[in-house]
């Protein structure tokens, strides 16, 4: 049986809660392009929940940008942030992959800074996002106003 929408939400959230504690540990102890790259996965699994709060049953795709997109279309309030998180996007491949970077490697170019850069927009994009599914929430009925 599938889960409600919220309850589905918040199980993504969740998970990009988890991946954001460990994104912060990364940048801490040197492993920056791991850390920004965890940090685009953070945004992506936590605007991936609001989305399937929403009711969406399948969300497909990596790019924080369109999924940003996908949000604001529910909620409006997602699209100014758009604009500073698509940044993110640019961590999904090149931190990973060596032919991303001409004549370098990934665990050559990710700087502290830009882990903490990184860490520090994702963990803005699960606050929000955050705050945005708990608002879902409240509209909801109470489990006792249900009959059940």
């Amino acid at each position: 049986m599938r889960r409600n929408p919220l309850e589905e939400g918040r199980r993504w959230l969740e998970q990009a809660q988890e991946d954001l504690k460990w994104a912060g540990e990364l940048a801490r102890l040197g492993g920056y392009h791991l850390a920004c790259f965890l940090s685009q996965q953070v945004a992506e699994k936590a605007l991936k929940g609001f989305i399937y709060a929403q009711g969406e049953e399948v969300v497909l795709g990596h790019s924080v940008t369109r999924l940003c997109e996908m949000a604001s279309s529910y909620a409006p309030e997602f699209a100014p942030r758009l604009a500073r998180w698509t940044i993110l996007d640019g961590y999904y491949v090149p931190t990973r992959y060596p032919n991303g970077l001409p004549d370098s490697i990934p665990a050559r170019v990710y700087t502290e800074e830009a882990a903490r850069d990184a860490v520090e927009m994702a963990r803005e994009v699960v606050c929000f996002v955050t705050q945005q599914i708990e608002a879902l929430g409240e509209d909801e009925p109470d489990e006792q106003h249900r009959g059940g």
